[in-house]
């Protein structure tokens, strides 16, 4: 049974309280295991304690003891997508406030849905095999048994050993190696993270890396193919990182290192603590989409400092951060192009709201997850939304330096501690004591319990974007004869951030003929952009519009890299396309395998294939 103060979780949350975890890996890449054993430091909240359940799935566990003694275990029965609850039995009873070492031995699954083992072919270097983990929101238990909740924070130690031409990183401190006893031919690298933090910031990558120092405590990290032009691409890193000090308070974690993963990471990025993960689709060459890492950086404060308690009040995460992004984009640009990246964003959550549908209850700021899957209701709403009513209730309460003011009050107020929307909604109305008037007018309900947009859409300013509406409308309404009209110096004047939004923009509009789309190509030349997201935008455009001959470059796109925001719509639009729908699934049934277990299985529901009858080629 699913734990009482979190729907996602087994484990028992309300009777004991994980402080810390002393992990041990043996990093297998034949068997794609990891050996593992792990010592737990449990906290004791209640008389007369015995036993306890952590979250797992698909462990094999050989071994438990408490406090050096055998302990009793058996494993529940399995759940689809939150694995299998481990009932440890004490050999003796505790008191409330005492605390018991709870050590684990076990492997973990070849399949755990955390980790992706990649081979030699699938790396840049092609060389060395890759081990890459992505543990939110609940895939920590397929490699760490664990109270596998948001609610939980605990330091960690580690050691890890891997091959010795390889590297290992973690989301810690290093902090060290030594060769490794038991067998001279790895080494085992240690680290530590003295920072409370959830189970599913716990990350681990093993690679042929290296790494180049970007600022005074920043490396970039990745196989040497990737690690120069990343070097470049994230230069900008202590400026964003001094940018957020000034707004949000000190930065806790010590070093803020970016690792850029081979393609198949799923996301754009993932705020690992002292380690973000990155994907290589932010390697533009021009710096221009550095602002995912001013995303990561940001939630260095919302998210790992101040954790939202369960996966419902995921916004308090994804909005906060975004707020702040923005508000680092503020400093380091202008406030116009605060809002013009907001303006993106609401058109992202219409698209959210749309492929969802404005009556399904995941459009809710807050959501219930009972028996739901938090990877299926992963999407742009808790961050835009989110952001939509921090940003309305900027305008309301007296603009952004009071409202950043709050924000920064309120990282402090919950720092190193979980919280759910009633305890943030509760200290905005103490903070703003002197104005409960005007929040007792906000529509909460609305925002937060209620399908689809927001109930109020705020107005940004749109003279960044006006360029970019002005020349989609002279697309739009173009006939056939004033196409001669176009060429490539219309796009002098628009930065890559403004490209993206005109791209998007037509995507909105119900159609764009073929014979336009084609002579964008002509005098645009989109097809050689590098940006991915113009390029993604791009390709969609051309598949909406029906031009055949783009769908081979859309499928390659959808598969060449395994970020969901961009693999998941092109596979959904090839699909779409009645012609090519048994082409996308040929393609996705060829690539499944070299595809992040949450992506592949994110689109076999996309493409309706069912998971248990794919073949891997």
């Amino acid at each position: 049974m699913a734990s009482a103060s979190d729907p996602c979780s087994f484990s028992s949350i309300s009777k004991c309280l994980t402080k810390h975890l002393n992990l041990t890996y043996n990093v297998d890449f034949e068997r794609h295991v990891l050996k593992s054993k792990v010592a737990l430091t449990i906290e004791v909240l209640e008389d007369h304690f015995s036993s306890l359940t952590l979250d797992t799935k698909d462990l094999k566990i050989t071994k438990v003891t408490a406090n050096g003694q055998a302990a009793k275990f058996a494993l529940g029965p399995k759940h689809s997508y939150m694995g299998t609850p481990l009932e440890i039995t004490l050999p003796f009873d505790l008191s409330r406030g005492q605390h018991v070492i709870v050590e684990v031995t076990y492997d973990t699954a070849p399949t755990a849905s955390a980790l992706q083992w990649l081979t030699p072919e699938q790396t840049a270097g092609k060389k060395h095999p890759y081990l890459f983990s992505q543990c939110q929101a609940n895939h920590c238990r397929s490699m760490v048994p664990c109270q596998d909740s948001p609610s939980v924070k605990h330091t960690y130690y580690a050691q890890v050993s891997v091959p010795k031409e390889l590297v290992a990183v973690m989301s810690a401190v290093r902090d060290g190696q030594v060769p490794d006893p038991q067998d001279n031919s790895r080494v085992i690298y240690r680290f530590r993270q003295p920072v409370p933090m959830p189970s599913y910031l716990i990350a681990i990558v093993v690679g042929a890396l290296e790494s180049r120092e970007i600022g005074p405590r920043s490396r970039v990290w990745s196989e040497k193919e990737f690690v120069d032009q990343a070097a470049f691409e994230f230069s900008e890193t202590e400026t964003m990182l001094k940018t957020a000090e000034d707004l949000a308070g000190p930065y806790v974690w010590g070093h803020y290192d970016i690792l850029v993963l081979p393609p198949s990471f799923p996301y754009g990025g993932m705020e690992n603590p002292c380690l973000t993960f990155a994907t290589p689709t932010l390697l533009a060459g021009d710096r221009s989409l550095s602002n995912v890492i001013a995303h990561e950086i940001s939630h260095s404060w919302t998210g790992n400092l101040v954790t939202n308690k369960t996966w419902e009040h995921f916004w308090l995460n994804e909005g906060h951060t975004v707020y702040l992004e923005r508000m680092i984009g503020r400093c380091m640009e202008s406030e116009q192009f605060r809002q013009f990246k907001a303006i993106g964003g609401w058109k992202d959550l219409q698209e959210a709201v749309n492929t969802f549908g404005a009556n399904n209850p995941l459009t809710n700021l807050v959501p219930d997850l009972k028996e739901v899957d938090p990877d299926d209701a992963f999407s742009s709403v808790p961050y835009e939304k989110g952001f939509a009513l921090l940003y309305h209730l900027e305008e309301l309460l007296g603009g952004p330096e009071v409202f950043m003011a709050f924000v920064k009050s309120y990282i402090q107020m919950f720092a190193y501690s979980s919280v759910t929307t009633e305890e943030w909604k509760n200290y905005l109305f103490t903070y703003f004591k002197d104005k409960v008037d005007i929040l007792n007018k906000v529509d909460w309900n609305a925002w937060m319990r209620t399908p689809g947009m927001p109930p109020f859409k705020p107005q940004y300013d749109t003279t960044m974007a006006d360029a970019c509406v002005s020349l989609c409308q002279r697309w739009v309404k173009a006939k056939e004869g004033d196409l001669a009209g176009f060429s490539g110096a219309d796009l002098k004047i628009l930065s890559s951030h403004q490209l993206i939004e005109f791209l998007s923009l037509l995507l909105q509009e119900e159609l764009i003929p073929l014979t336009h789309v084609k002579r964008m190509q002509e005098v645009y030349n989109f097809n050689t952009y590098n940006n991915s997201e113009i390029h993604f935008r791009w390709l969609r455009l051309c598949v909406k519009s029906r031009w055949e001959e783009q769908v081979p470059l859309a499928l390659k796109m959808a598969t060449d890299q395994g970020r969901m925001k961009f693999t998941r719509p092109l596979f959904r639009d090839v699909f779409g396309f009645g012609k090519f729908r048994d082409e996308a699934v040929r393609v996705f049934q060829a690539h499944r395998a070299a595809m992040h277990p949450v992506t592949a299985g994110l689109v076999a529901k996309d493409l309706k294939v069912d998971v248990g009858n794919i073949t891997s080629f």
